[in-house]
């Protein structure tokens, strides 16, 4: 299938699923999924820096309006999606990366794609959490909030690829 066919349909498809079933889930507060950055991580390595920020906000404004957050998540996906590069250039493999791959665990492996995910799923998670209270007043409140739903969305994106990307 052609790669821009796809990676629409992932666009759709992932926001869908935080609209219609992931924004329904909060566990007092503290547990919440956010499984549409998937499209970022995603998203192939040749992906040029403008049109990763471009996607990266239409894909979190497309979440902000369905959810009434007024661009938290649209501001969260493009810092997550300026951080993306850095964080690629920083964990890279020995070879470099090949053409016409994309982050995933088939083609780096788990190691590999936990480590990426980790990274830009904490900083994400951080970004929105800390716009979200906008203060530091209640530290620990927040702190464990992107603890324990880094967890959860780690979990679910690790699922989704065995999932998604079988041998």
């Amino acid at each position: 299938m052609n790669q821009i066919v796809k990676n629409i349909i992932r666009f759709v498809v992932l926001v869908f699923i935080q609209v219609a079933i992931l924004n329904n889930i909060q566990i007092s507060g503290f547990l919440n999924p956010y499984m549409y950055i998937l499209f970022i991580l995603l998203l192939p390595f040749e992906t040029p820096n403008w049109l990763l920020l471009v996607l990266s906000f239409f894909l979190g404004l497309s979440v902000d309006i369905f959810s009434n957050t007024l661009g938290m998540h649209a501001s969260a996906s493009v810092f997550m999606a300026y951080l993306r590069p850095y964080i690629l250039n920083y964990l890279s493999v020995r070879d470099g990366y090949e053409q016409g791959t994309t982050p995933s665990i088939l083609h780096y492996g788990f190691g590999w794609f936990f480590k990426y995910c980790l990274i830009l799923v904490i900083a994400h998670h951080s970004f929105l959490f800390f716009i979200e209270v906008f203060s530091f007043s209640n530290l620990s409140e927040t702190i464990t909030r992107i603890i324990l739903s880094t967890f959860f969305t780690l979990s679910l994106l690790i699922t989704s690829q065995f999932l998604l990307f079988k041998k």
